[in-house]
């Protein structure tokens, strides 16, 4: 299995240590788990970015109805600030 080397402060290493101890499991299983985690927030975020544009896209003409005031100017120039 392919591995990593990641270097972290003192503070960061004692906090690791300690979290680790607090929840019966090594500093390697933590950092993976986190790691992990991470990963699947990442894909997540990821994935439910591309439902909504696929929302949004399939109910561009319902939204521009609906918020009028929030479509840009007929020329494709955007507004002012």
């Amino acid at each position: 299995m392919p591995a990593l080397n990641v270097e972290f402060s003192d503070r960061e290493l004692e906090d690791l240590r300690q979290i680790a101890k607090e929840r019966g499991t090594s500093m390697k299983a933590l950092v993976r788990e986190a790691a992990a985690a991470d990963i699947a927030r990442h894909r997540a975020l990821q994935e439910g970015a591309e439902a909504f544009r696929t929302f949004f896209a399939a109910h561009a003409e319902e939204f521009a109805a609906a918020f009028p005031d929030d479509e840009p100017p007929a020329g494709g120039a955007g507004r002012a600030a």
